[in-house]
């Protein structure tokens, strides 16, 4: 059977809308040349649509007009590399969905150790962002609020101080294996999240041997702005948080 046939007769089995890649198709590695160039002849025909290098999808016609996959599955495509998280959604994008600002942004960072991820998903850009650890489904949702606190003076609309009962109720809720690794992710980002992750456990009455590792790593003499005060935050003067 030749390629183009190979090919076409994989694509019929799969459903409109439905993204797929190289691997989808069961392509030999003496097979992947030609099977390029026929997927590219497929996409000038119309038969499919490229949605983003490697990657493609039947299009589904209603009343509407053409449906492109859903979002979801779209960013997927930017997330994961083999089945396997390498990325995560970071920025405005994360904290609307966290219910921390009703903005909804116009572009999606996305967070990678390794590399810098670009491109684009319907109308929406992506851009890259930095990951200070490696990107597993395990670690995202220390990355997560990591990156809250981080960007605690820059998320849209957010009061400083439903920031921090959000923080706090999240940490609460953390068993002691949790918190000992976000504790560990959190000391790979800069000392000012080092610190205000600290005043945050502290306040929570954390035993301070877990978190010792945060206050040995940043510098005494130096003060960490959020527009925090001790009101807001009781520890808040002991870890330099202004």
């Amino acid at each position: 059977m030749k390629v183009t046939d190979k090919i076409v007769a994989k694509i019929n089995r799969i459903d409109t809308g439905d993204v797929f890649g190289y691997d989808s198709l069961g392509l030999t590695s003496d097979e992947i040349i030609a099977g390029s160039k026929a997927l590219s002849r497929l996409v000038d025909k119309g038969v499919i649509k490229r949605a983003r290098k490697g990657y493609y999808y039947k299009p589904k016609v209603s009343v509407f007009g053409e449906q492109k996959p859903r979002e979801d599955v779209l960013l997927s495509l930017y997330l994961f590399d083999k089945n396997k998280q390498v990325a995560y959604i970071t920025g405005t994008r994360l904290y609307n969905r966290l219910g921390l600002t009703t903005q909804v942004p116009t572009s999606i960072r996305i967070a990678s150790l390794d590399k810098q991820i670009k491109g684009k998903v319907g109308n929406v850009v992506i851009k890259p962002a930095k990951s200070y650890v490696k990107v597993t489904a395990d670690t995202i949702k220390y990355l997560e609020l990591l990156d809250v606190i981080k960007d605690l003076n820059t998320i849209p609309d957010l009061q400083k101080s439903d920031g921090l009962v959000y923080l706090k109720k999240v940490i609460y809720n953390f068993d002691t294996t949790e918190i000992k690794k976000l504790v560990t992710y959190g000391a790979a980002y800069p000392p000012k999240v080092r610190a205000l992750l600290g005043a945050l456990l502290e306040a929570l009455r954390i035993e301070p041997i877990v978190f010792s590792v945060l206050k040995k790593s940043i510098n005494p003499s130096s003060s960490y702005e959020y527009g925090i005060n001790s009101t807001m935050l009781t520890t808040a003067n002991t870890w330099n948080i202004v």
